[in-house]
């Protein structure tokens, strides 16, 4: 309600007392001579202040209570905001260690590879200084494919 932006708390309460203090008046005090002349008047117009009045009260009251729940959802954003940075600094020491991990795991690969390729080079100087004739050892090729064919 944008009326409880303009008026104070205060300014409501006081118009719903008056809606009651004018019903009050225009039904009870009905024998005074000025309030009987305009008693009609009187009557009505309080009635309407009234129900203005027990309007605003629930306007009030209802406002008052999400004000509470929005108060509530701000103390619980501010917790789950400090457990979310408190996750993210466990995340990024996780992904820290993983990447150390990886990182030695890819050296050790690297060394591996290496010494897979000396090894390999030894092989071939070998080969080519073999003493085995060459038709025996493209016979032994020949056999080792036939057999990745099955």
């Amino acid at each position: 309600m944008w009326i409880l932006s303009i008026l104070p708390d205060a300014a409501i309460h006081i118009i719903f007392g008056l809606g009651i203090l004018g019903t009050i008046a225009g039904f009870v005090l009905g024998f005074i001579p000025l309030v009987k002349t305009y008693q009609f008047a009187i009557q009505i117009c309080s009635i309407v202040v009234l129900v203005f009045g027990v309007y605003l009260e629930g306007g009030l009251a209802d406002y008052k209570e999400w004000e509470l729940k929005v108060k509530e959802m701000e103390v619980k954003m501010a917790q789950a905001e400090a457990q979310s940075a408190n996750k993210n600094i466990e995340i990024q020491e996780k992904i820290v260690e993983k990447t150390k991990v990886i990182r030695e795991k890819g050296k050790d690969i690297i060394k591996y590879v290496d010494k897979e390729v000396i090894k390999k080079e030894e092989v071939i100087k070998y080969v080519e200084n073999c003493p085995v004739p060459k038709d025996v050892i493209d016979t032994l090729n020949k056999a080792a494919s036939m057999g990745d064919k099955k």
